[in-house]
């Protein structure tokens, strides 16, 4: 059995990508911040389909606290799983915040930075020692790295960042045979940022070549398809998900 860590696994695109992961057979770590209960409810789910998973807490944005979450991990495989080392790590946890350039103050700045591209950087150095071999990295970007959108200039940076990161992983993790590759969302309906209001969400589907907006599950599935071995031969690559997000 195949195991894969999720951060942010608690909702949304993470929940989504925890439950597809366990429909292909994997088991499945989710961690969670502040919605333990969240967590719990993504685990029963997984294991209403006779998956084993089981949820750690986790501050992508506290580097600090990764050396005992990788301990955490440790002894959740031998435990769970019987296993010392785990194969797949998807780096998705994340938050947003909508402000022009003018209004960003330090604090939110250095609060982005933390969990978008400092976080997955030292939690992938962290966890790299208990990856297996032919493992697999998978960072969760955004497509408005490639499309300026007013409002999100911080984030967008640092995603565009953690896609140049994502392809640094691929040549330097090589010799091990793990791969890296980044998933692109484009405008999902998830609770990120507040959520989409009708107006947003209208604007943003008719921007969309499919003309709506994404869901969870439109991003899920790309993100388990791409741990299974039929896609072995992708890497380095930043995938976008978006529907055809301003073609």
């Amino acid at each position: 059995m195949k195991i894969v860590i999720v951060t942010g696994g608690s909702r949304g695109l993470g929940a989504s990508t925890a439950l597809e992961c366990a429909r292909r057979g994997m088991g499945v770590i989710v961690t969670y911040n502040l919605n333990p209960e969240k967590a719990a409810d993504v685990v029963k789910a997984i294991e209403g389909i006779s998956g084993t998973a089981v949820a750690l807490k986790l501050d992508v944005g506290n580097s600090q606290s990764f050396p005992a979450f990788r301990e955490a991990v440790s002894r959740q495989l031998d435990t769970i799983w019987h296993r010392k080392m785990f194969d797949f790590l998807v780096n998705n946890a994340g938050f947003g915040l909508y402000a022009p350039i003018s209004d960003v103050t330090e604090a939110q700045f250095d609060g982005l930075f933390d969990v978008h591209l400092k976080g997955p950087f030292f939690l992938t150095q962290t966890l790299l020692p208990l990856i297996e071999d032919g493992g697999h990295v998978i960072n969760v970007t955004s497509a408005t790295s490639r499309v300026a959108t007013a409002g999100v200039a911080p984030y967008a940076a640092f995603k565009g960042g953690l896609q140049v990161l994502t392809r640094y992983m691929a040549k330097e993790f090589a010799e091990r045979r793990i791969r890296a590759n980044s998933i692109a969302p484009g405008a999902i309906r998830t609770e990120l940022g507040g959520g989409l209001n009708d107006e947003f969400e209208a604007i943003l589907a008719a921007q969309t070549a499919l003309g709506r907006v994404g869901e969870p599950d439109d991003v899920g599935g790309v993100i388990a398809s791409l741990l299974s071995e039929e896609n072995r031969w992708i890497n380095a690559q930043n995938i976008e998900v978006a529907g055809g997000y301003l073609i």
